[in-house]
């Protein structure tokens, strides 16, 4: 508790180089003496945009699609919900049939699921059966019989990454041993 109250003994007399700076918890107990304005010197209006040339493009569109579908939404349920002798009363006469607010949804539910059962087909159709051999061996598999490495003792390399033999692998699980 001292030191947090020497501190602030020191800071009494320390004058802030701006009106503006900001005096948090962190700033006071901090054991540095010199103050850092977190306001930029430049701005006039006294609003910070992110980054030195305004917001990002990636911000603006996403806070406009945002409020795109919000407002897109609102309308779609209030044409959707809302009977016709109210939308009639208050002057909108022309709009699609209701007809269409629940066929497009519908429509477009039953095409993601027919476009991700077309996509697991295909993945189906384009794997291998297990009792082929293109299961156990490709174009990248690599015989550990191929590979030569050279080195004596202790200066031996370590081999590189191969494929195991699957008949190896074969006689070291289901090897009978009661025979």
């Amino acid at each position: 508790m001292q030191c947090v109250c020497e501190q602030l003994e020191q800071l009494k007399g320390y004058k802030m180089e701006s009106p503006h700076s900001v005096n948090s918890p962190r700033r006071i107990l901090s054991l540095s003496k010199q103050r850092v304005s977190f306001q930029d010197p430049d701005d006039k209006t006294g609003f910070g945009l992110s980054g030195e040339h305004g917001p990002k493009p990636s911000e603006v569109y996403g806070f406009v699609g945002s409020i795109t579908v919000v407002v897109a939404s609102v309308i779609f349920l209030i044409w959707a919900y809302v009977p016709e002798h109210w939308l009639h009363s208050i002057g909108i006469t022309y709009y699609p049939s209701r007809y269409w607010a629940l066929a497009v949804p519908t429509y477009v539910i039953v095409t993601i699921v027919l476009g991700l059962g077309f996509y697991i087909g295909l993945n189906f159709m384009s794997t291998p059966s297990p009792a082929s051999v293109n299961t156990i061996y490709d174009e990248h598999s690599r015989d550990p019989s191929q590979i030569n490495c050279s080195g004596d003792g202790a200066e031996k390399a370590i081999e590189p990454m191969s494929d195991i033999d699957i008949t190896r692998i074969n006689n070291i699980m289901f090897r009978d041993t009661t025979l």
